[in-house]
């Protein structure tokens, strides 16, 4: 029954119009032996322990975290660099990002919301800074690397072993000229909107780029989101105006794509403030490099006339709390008050005297599809004297309608749920 079924899937992956197909594309490593079908002889990956002291100290500290009344976090998993979360529609396994070379896949094998297993994802893949995942409805996994993109059919059938169905979507140095690669702003995040298309956010490497840069980025999307076909054709500049975005989200009720932005570092403690914004249609504008963040000016820039038409932030953010991933809450575990909503993650400053964020941020979605203003759902992961007990980075939702966080300082995954009062 398992080579019947694996056949099917593989028959199934190669008729898809979606999948991109391997005929087309450069070998790189392994990949054109997986997208073949074709064993690479990878050792299956060794599981991370689940237990012992490490996760002993990380639920001693989960019991810091203040929430509201009725809700409570647990570990759900231990995750090394955990970063951006996918969600399998299938079986709810959740494939976990990071900024260094693996991907994870975390398994509840017995739907008790506590992970039995997690281990390296597609270890017969290298990657190179794979943090932002994503499915489709039927179940293709995206992942976005620095600068290339791939794609996993089945991801939830093919993960239990070492080789998996992988195809290439942009290959290497086609997501961004390479040229511009840097150690700086290189996490991606994606999604896949409601037209179907593949959705990816595109950090600029500068704090504030050089103004001989802007043509380039204009044109490739850089400082912007781009979108194109799941087979990675008919790319094209969604938006553009964007410093660092590493969090974005359809909000299902009007399919309206919204973004966290991280403002310009260096101006001070309290400005510019961050962004939660929202693209109402293609092309627009917002704002960056002539704002830092809000309607604060650059130095670099405050000369120059900002382009007409730039969109505000629907909400604006404490400065440097460093605003990431965010989600639209469509469960219905949690009170009304927070159905259709945002839940945000702040990783918490770097560039501040007094570091501020590491916590769950919501913000209300008001009838007219426009933001409400943010307020703290879980904090604590930053002590009083400026100790970082954890740096949440993504926020994603279980078929049970519970929340979960990722933490790459921990290493964690946690789970929020909700019981009532």
């Amino acid at each position: 029954m398992k080579f019947v079924l694996l056949a099917a899937v593989s028959i199934v992956a190669f008729a898809s119009s979606s999948f991109a197909q391997p005929a087309t594309q450069t070998p790189t490593g392994n990949l054109e032996k997986l997208s073949s079908f074709q064993s690479t002889g990878t050792a299956e990956p060794r599981p991370i322990p689940q237990e012992g002291r490490r996760a002993d100290a990380i639920r001693k500290n989960l019991e810091k975290i203040q929430l509201p009344a009725g809700f409570k976090i647990d570990l759900y998993a231990i995750v090394p660099d955990a970063r951006h979360m996918a969600v399998g529609p299938n079986a709810g396994v959740v494939f976990v990002g990071t900024r260094k070379s693996n991907v994870y896949a975390v398994t509840d094998r017995d739907k008790d919301r506590i992970a039995d297993e997690v281990k390296q994802f597609a270890p017969s893949v290298s990657f190179k800074i794979p943090n932002g995942v994503c499915f489709s409805r039927d179940g293709v996994l995206y992942v976005v690397e620095q600068n290339r993109v791939l794609q996993f059919p089945a991801a939830e059938f093919f993960y239990e072993g070492p080789d998996v169905a992988a195809f290439v979507v942009a290959k290497q140095g086609d997501l961004i000229p390479p040229t511009e690669e840097s150690y700086n702003h290189t996490a991606r995040v994606c999604r896949i909107g409601p037209d179907n298309k593949l959705y990816i956010a595109l950090g600029q490497p500068f704090n504030v780029p050089p103004k001989d840069k802007l043509d380039l980025y204009k044109r490739t999307g850089i400082a912007g989101i781009i979108r194109m076909d799941q087979d990675g054709k008919n790319r094209e500049v969604y938006a553009t105006g964007i410093r660092n975005s590493v969090g974005i989200d359809f909000n299902p009720a009007d399919k309206a794509l919204w973004f966290t932005d991280n403002q310009v570092d260096g101006m001070g403690d309290d400005q510019p403030p961050g962004e939660i914004n929202r693209i109402a249609n293609m092309g627009q504008n917002f704002g960056f490099p002539y704002y830092g963040g809000g309607t604060v000016r650059t130095v670099e820039y405050k000369d120059d006339p900002v382009p007409t038409g730039v969109v505000a932030p629907q909400a604006e953010m404490d400065p440097h709390a460093a605003d990431l991933g965010l989600m639209f809450y469509t469960g219905k575990m949690f009170p009304q008050t927070y159905q259709g909503g945002i839940f945000s993650a702040q990783h918490g400053s770097w560039n501040r005297t007094k570091p501020i964020g590491a916590r769950i941020m919501f913000t209300p979605i008001k009838q007219d599809g426009t933001a409400d203003k943010p307020q703290v759902f879980a904090e604590g992961w930053l002590t009083e004297n400026g100790e970082y007990l954890g740096r949440p980075v993504d926020v994603a939702m279980l078929p049970d309608g519970s929340l979960l966080v990722s933490d790459d300082t921990a290493g964690a995954i946690y789970r929020i749920s909700y019981e009532g009062r």
